[in-house]
């Protein structure tokens, strides 16, 4: 089984001659061998962390350590950044009022849990010539939900679909 080629290079596999050695006091630039040796006296590993630098930057840690606190903020990162979610709600040129209503109330609750909507009318057949009704609808859908969203995309024709897009208010 071939082992897996390590993120960075280490102690011996470090090839450039002079390197930039990062301590707490600070960074100076020194030989490899004066950089492993002061490494070897600390018990601890020469870790390149920036091999693209020009002398590439070297610093002194356990690189375990190193890798489990670098796994730790990749994952802090990948837990502040948010997942976002389009649900769709599907309307006909002539909806009546009472499932006008019971969609509106869906979106309500979509946009409260920070989902955005993809609200659209589908056109059946020669409803196409109906268009007018279809963007009046989904401007009136938008003015219902004011309070709550706001207008991403206003409704525009694609193919038989007039689709609109209202994404939830920031919560200030």
């Amino acid at each position: 089984m071939p082992e897996k080629e390590a993120a960075h290079k280490i102690n011996e596999k470090i090839t450039a001659q002079q390197v930039r050695l990062v301590t707490e006091e600070g960074s100076d630039v020194v030989s490899l061998k004066e950089a492993l040796r002061q490494a070897d006296e600390q018990g601890l590993d020469l870790v390149e962390i920036s091999p693209k630098a020009d002398p590439p930057v070297v610093r002194i840690v356990d690189y375990q350590k190193f890798l489990y606190q670098q796994k730790k903020k990749a994952k802090e990162i990948k837990a502040k950044t948010t997942k976002i979610v389009i649900k769709e709600i599907r309307f006909g040129p002539n909806t009546d009022d009472h499932d006008y209503n019971f969609k509106l109330k869906h979106a309500e609750n979509f946009l409260k849990e920070g989902s955005k909507v993809k609200t659209y009318v589908f056109f059946r057949g020669r409803e196409i010539v109906f268009k007018d009704k279809g963007e009046i609808l989904l401007l009136r859908f938008a003015t219902d939900l004011e309070e709550l969203a706001k207008v991403e995309s206003m409704p525009k024709l694609e193919g038989k679909r007039m689709i609109m897009i209202l994404a939830p208010k920031s919560k200030k």
